[in-house]
């Protein structure tokens, strides 16, 4: 799932890319309104949070021009307390509306409201139940350590992108991980041991990606 935050307090931007990133989103950041809709034209966006004051282009304009283009999600913030600007931003299309100051958490559980993951995911020969935790290939159940197990989230949740190894080790360990690179390549190693050799394809120099079968 890819997230598009845009907000022109660096900080904020920060707080919310740790959170959404600890879950298994794929973020994207823009400090201002045009570069948010830059961001937008270029990816494949599920959910945009945009904050109303931004410069160049406000949350507001920005909301317009996502929602006539696409079905993207949109999270409107705003420092404003006015009923009446609540009013505004549903009625220019977007899906929520968080005032600030807010706690990061309420605003995750919002925004996987309006792109609900399902419980159960499937790619290929592959499923993850999220509810019980376990992984399969085919009938079989996967004997998957934890990190194992979220490496294979992230992959599956991320499908087709390449990711680095700096982050995956956002992703998986956190990011106070003082690790080295080494740690990654061996669990993605133990873990194409059980899922398939082919499965999660590297990219030398830039990362490892697991490949869908278009067929």
């Amino acid at each position: 799932m890819n997230v598009l935050i845009a907000d022109d307090e660096n900080s904020m931007v920060k707080i919310l890319e740790a959170y959404f990133k600890k879950e298994g989103f794929n973020t994207f950041i823009a400090k201002d309104g045009e570069e948010s809709l830059e961001i937008f034209n270029s990816n494949n966006i599920d959910l945009a949070i945009l904050d109303w004051m931004m410069p160049k282009i406000n949350g507001i304009d920005a909301c317009k021009y996502i929602k006539e283009n696409s079905n993207t999600k949109v999270l409107i913030l705003t420092a404003k307390s006015q009923n009446e600007d609540e009013l505004i931003a549903l009625n220019c299309g977007a899906d929520e509306f968080i005032k600030k100051p807010f706690d990061p958490r309420i605003l995750l559980i919002r925004a996987k409201k309006l792109i609900p993951l399902n419980d159960e995911i499937n790619i290929d020969d592959l499923k993850i139940n999220i509810g019980e935790m376990k992984a399969y290939k085919g009938e079989e159940i996967l004997k998957l350590t934890r990190i194992e197990y979220e490496l294979l989230l992230v992959f599956i949740k991320n499908k087709g992108i390449i990711l680095s190894r700096n982050k995956l080790i956002d992703l998986v360990w956190g990011m106070d991980y003082e690790g080295d690179y080494r740690t990654v390549d061996t669990h993605i190693r133990r873990l194409r041991a059980k899922i398939g050799e082919d499965t999660i394809k590297t990219y030398r120099g830039i990362g490892y990606c697991l490949e869908v079968n278009s067929n």
